[in-house]
Parts: structure tokens; C-alpha cells; sequence
């Protein structure tokens, strides 16, 4: 028999969402019946299309709000502004590459503020919230490499290690409370940007895509299959059910074995 789940009247907010893991996780959570608030830095007509298009197809409520994930403020403003906050998807993020030496500092401060100091701004915002609501889920899209690392990826691997830790202690301050907090570690995840990526390695290595594929960009991934958004996101419905009402503080692994290695 199929797990169900039904999230009609909680209200999810899920940071760095118009496209990508964020979008994906935002879409089933809507199917799942939870109102939903996408978000980034944008305030495009089709940022606004996008919710739009989520409240058609799936019969919810569901609107785009712009805040800057790299202001302390901003994450704060995004939870007030949405008012309710049920469920918070902390998912913002941006890489930079570059060996420690010749790391730039501001790209540092960058990667630091929007992967791991927002997720602690929107989590003081949306915690007093849960509370009065007697129920919440908090789950903070972390990394394989919240797990592990890899070289020249400084700031990225750091930043996703401290997602790790503030989710252990988001959910020690909550354990006798109706609300939870995790993790959930993707490896390689099938979005638009990495689809981008492909015809330019195939020409860097001049593989065919299959082999591209499998052998640089999921070099370390055991399974050989990017992992989906429809994945990541049926994770985060997970860990909204009944089912994962004892799992808390801890990290689910999407990442067809990386971690396992």
C-alpha cells in the first residue's frame, strides 16, 4: 500500500525555489496539498508565472516573494512576509570553484551567507511561528558534501558541513516539541544548470553525453544515475508524514551511494 501524505492547510516555504531542487521539492509539496511560498532575488514576471502555475495545477495556494538570501534581513523579512510558515525548505545556495590560496574572499562571504547563515536567519523567524502552531518541519537541503569533500570547493563544503550541524541543534532545541529538523544530502541532482554543463564537458573531454555522464560528472556517485528534483522533493514529503514524526537531527542521503564509499 502507498504512503500518503496530506499537507492541505500547512503552509511551506521554500528559500531559493524558482528553479532547480528548490522548485522540484516546492511542486511536491503542492501535490501534497501544502500552500506553498517560492522564493529568490529575482522579481520577474516569471517568477510570479511559476507560483501561478503550482496554484492552477495543483489546487493550492501559492505565491513568489523576492528576498535576498544574502542579507541576514531579508531571510527574516521573507518568513514575516509570508506569515505562516509551517514548513521551512532551507535551500538557497551557490558554488564557486577555486583552489584555498586563490579563493576570493568575497565569493567566500558569499557562498557562507546564502548556503548557511540564511538557513539560520529563517529558521530564528520561522521557529516561533511553528511553535504557536504546535507543529513544523524544518529541512535543510545540505550536500553529499555536508558529508564529505573535495578539493578546490572551500567554502561550498564548509558551508553545507555547518547546514549539518545547525539541523542537529535545530533539532535538540526542538525534540519535545511536534517539530523536526533534517538534512537531506543530494549528490548529483538532474537540474536545468547541471543539463547545461553536459555539452560543454562532452566537448572538454570529447565523450558522447552517456559516457560524460557517467564517467566525469557522476565519477563519484556509484549508482551512475543523477538523482531528480521529483526525488528530492518526494524526500521532503517524507519528512513531512507522520511516518518521520521520530526522525529528527539527522541526515537522509540522495545520493545513489556517494556517501557510502
Amino acid at each position: 500500500m502507498a504512503i500518503t501524505t496530506d499537507l492541505s492547510g500547512k503552509t511551506a516555504v521554500i528559500t531559493g525555489s524558482n528553479s532547480g531542487i528548490g522548485l522540484g521539492i516546492a511542486r511536491e509539496l503542492a501535490k501534497a496539498g501544502a500552500n506553498v511560498v517560492l522564493n529568490s532575488f529575482t522579481d520577474r514576471d516569471e517568477d510570479h508565472a511559476l507560483a501561478q502555475e503550482i496554484a492552477d495545477v495543483c489546487g493550492v495556494e501559492a505565491r513568489y516573494i523576492k528576498a535576498d538570501m544574502s542579507k541576514g534581513a531579508d531571510c527574516r523579512k521573507l518568513i514575516e512576509e509570508a506569515g505562516v510558515c509551517d514548513i521551512l525548505v532551507n535551500n538557497a545556495g551557490i558554488q564557486h570553484v577555486a583552489p584555498i590560496p586563490e579563493f576570493p574572499a568575497e565569493k567566500w562571504d558569499a557562498i557562507i551567507a546564502i548556503n548557511l547563515s540564511s538557513a539560520f536567519h529563517t529558521t530564528a523567524a520561522a521557529l516561533p511561528l511553528m511553535r504557536k502552531a504546535g507543529w513544523g518541519r524544518v529541512i535543510n537541503i545540505a550536500s553529499a558534501h555536508g558529508l564529505t569533500a573535495s578539493p578546490y570547493k572551500s567554502a561550498y563544503i564548509a558551508a553545507k558541513h555547518g547546514i549539518v550541524g545547525l539541523t542537529k541543534t535545530t533539532a535538540l532545541e526542538t525534540a519535545e516539541e511536534a517539530i523536526t529538523a533534517n538534512a537531506i544530502c543530494p549528490g548529483y541532482v538532474l537540474t536545468p544548470l547541471v543539463e547545461a554543463q553536459i555539452p560543454d564537458q562532452m566537448k572538454t573531454h570529447k565523450m558522447d553525453r552517456d559516457t560524460v555522464v557517467r564517467e566525469v560528472m557522476l565519477a563519484r556517485q556509484p549508482s551512475k544515475e543523477f538523482a531528480t528534483v521529483e526525488q528530492m522533493g518526494g524526500t521532503a514529503v517524507f519528512l513531512c508524514s507522520d511516518a518521520a514524526a521520530q526522525i529528527t537531527g539527522t541526515t537522509i542521503s540522495v545520493d545513489g551511494g556517494w556517501t557510502a564509499l
